[in-house]
């Protein structure tokens, strides 16, 4: 069997309900970078982000709502950003 690829997952949502959306960002802050208000990055497997996805999915009220985007290597050399943080970097590494 083959090993999942990790891929950059980005997940955004709209929640009205401040409860709510302290939920949603709650299980998104447990493996994810908050890169804005509501939108997470984090290099996963697609099976990890639809593990988190439907945790969020959960969590969602009536009118609310969430995007699960992957982002593989070639889509990300086509990425751009300005300020905030950095992509996720593919491999281990240490924040100090």
């Amino acid at each position: 069997m083959m090993a999942e690829v990790e891929m950059v997952a980005v997940i955004a949502y709209d929640v009205s309900r401040p409860a709510t959306r302290r939920r949603v960002s709650a299980v998104l802050e447990e493996g994810m970078a908050r890169v804005q208000k509501s939108v997470f990055e984090a290099r996963m497997t697609r099976r990890q982000a639809r593990r988190v996805f439907r945790r969020v999915e959960a969590l969602l009220e009536e009118g609310d709502s969430a995007r699960l985007y992957m982002i593989t290597a070639a889509g990300l050399e086509k990425c751009r950003q300005s300020g905030g943080p950095p992509f996720p970097e593919e491999g281990p590494f240490w924040l100090l």
